[in-house]
């Protein structure tokens, strides 16, 4: 669920579903101690996770391989680039950005048209 209570719809890969069961029924299991927890990422303490104490951790593992400039925003706008250059459509896009116009999702469009133009002016002969 994001802002808004809006259900977010984000496809994952089949790796990240045997990682988030391999999570699901070791560590988690054992952070829980037999309690029942909705939230799937669980603190030391076997608290929901806070967006905050989750996002420290991105950063700390971001500043460990050299990565700056990380904020939620260039997560959200590489998210929608990668998906939009891998070939998914703006409504399945939009849905899963949570955005209530489509003209907000076509935003990200204009990245992708630029990537276009320079892989046709590098490889097109009569570019």
């Amino acid at each position: 669920m994001g802002k808004g209570g809006k259900e977010r719809v984000v496809p994952v890969s089949a790796r990240t579903l045997r990682r988030l069961k391999q999570y699901i029924q070791g560590p988690r299991e054992v952070l829980l101690k037999g309690r029942v927890q909705e939230h799937l990422f669980l603190s030391a303490r076997g608290r929901p996770l806070s967006r905050q104490r989750l996002w420290q951790s991105l950063r700390r593992r971001a500043a460990q391989v050299g990565v700056k400039g990380l904020s939620p925003h260039v997560l959200r706008h590489s998210f929608a680039t990668h998906m939009l250059q891998a070939g998914a459509d703006l409504r399945s896009l939009q849905r899963m950005l949570g955005h209530a116009n489509i003209s907000t999702t076509q935003i990200y469009t204009k990245v992708s048209h630029d990537r276009l133009r320079k892989v046709f002016e590098e490889h097109h002969p009569r570019a």
